[in-house]
């Protein structure tokens, strides 16, 4: 619930001003988007998974950022922390998610 409650009350980072970051935000963007589905299982115990492969998203997306945010400087290299934070912390609430939503063995 804490990484839960964090990613609810987190900011959306910021996108930069170099083409790539843009990038990795508007992909941040879909990410975050998919991620809500936690919020129906949170508040109503929905457990409905993202049509799509969040994590695989998720974890390729932190890499690119890795990549940008070692390429930057000054502002865009604070955006692509940011960013990559918020990315991880998505990635946790996911997963998060996915186990508490499994059904028992």
């Amino acid at each position: 619930m804490d990484a839960y409650i964090l990613w609810r009350n987190l900011p959306f980072p910021r996108s930069g001003s170099s083409r790539d970051l843009i990038r990795a935000h508007s992909d941040l963007a879909e990410a975050d988007e998919y991620v809500t589905t936690v919020i129906r299982y949170v508040e109503r115990g929905i457990f409905k998974p993202a049509p799509v492969d969040v994590l695989t998203m998720l974890q390729e997306l932190m890499q690119r950022i890795d990549r940008l945010g070692g390429m930057a400087s000054g502002g865009d290299q604070t955006v692509a922390r940011s960013q990559h934070a918020y990315t991880a912390l998505l990635d946790l609430v996911y997963r998060q998610f996915l186990e508490a939503g499994r059904p028992c063995q």
